[in-house]
């Protein structure tokens, strides 16, 4: 069902979101979410979503595939799953990974292909393999509020209403398009 909406729909992210809060089988999810439609959930019910959560087609996987082979294997009788716990105000970025029993957050971002094997602080940015601190998103927060100022656009973005506008979007489009590439 899931793959059938993504392909007729196309949803944006926020619109993703939505649809996984009704019809995705996860255990909870929060309010303000975006929800890229690549993201890998493979054990939905195990998994739980804060406020202002943002995935990035990353992968949250919720069990230990190598039971089965070594059941079989060793004539054992094994399990191996966890919770995912997302808090709020969490990114998660493009390729990450995160892995059973792992909270993430609050205020936490992780970076794009990071593996995450065990918690992850509040306010902490992770990256790398396995996932280790690297920043803290208050800096990051501070940094990135420096370098928006002086833009040429830097008016829209303090301006926008928080709700998709295409025009705005398209305008936002040029300006930078204009800066990034002027001699064109």
């Amino acid at each position: 069902m899931v793959w059938l909406y993504i392909r007729l729909c196309r949803p944006q992210n926020d619109e993703f979101a939505d649809f996984l809060r009704r019809h995705g089988g996860l255990h909870g999810i929060g309010e303000n979410c975006r929800i890229n439609p690549g993201v890998n959930i493979t054990d939905p019910a195990y998994v739980h979503i804060g406020n202002n959560v943002t995935l990035s087609d990353c992968h949250l996987i919720g069990h230990d595939g190598v039971v089965g082979m070594l059941n079989l294997a060793y004539g054992m009788r094994l399990d191996s799953v966890g919770r995912i716990l997302i808090k709020d105000h969490v990114f998660i970025g493009h390729g990450a990974i995160l892995l059973p029993n792992v909270t993430i957050g609050p205020y936490a971002v992780v970076s794009a292909g990071a593996v995450v094997t065990k918690d992850v602080a509040p306010g902490d940015i992770v990256g790398g393999v396995p996932a280790r601190p690297i920043g803290r998103t208050e800096e990051l927060a501070r940094r990135l509020q420096e370098r928006t100022d002086p833009l040429p656009w830097s008016h829209i973005i303090r301006n926008r209403a928080g709700v998709y506008d295409p025009e705005t979007e398209a305008e936002l489009l040029a300006l930078r398009v204009r800066y990034f590439f002027p001699d064109d």
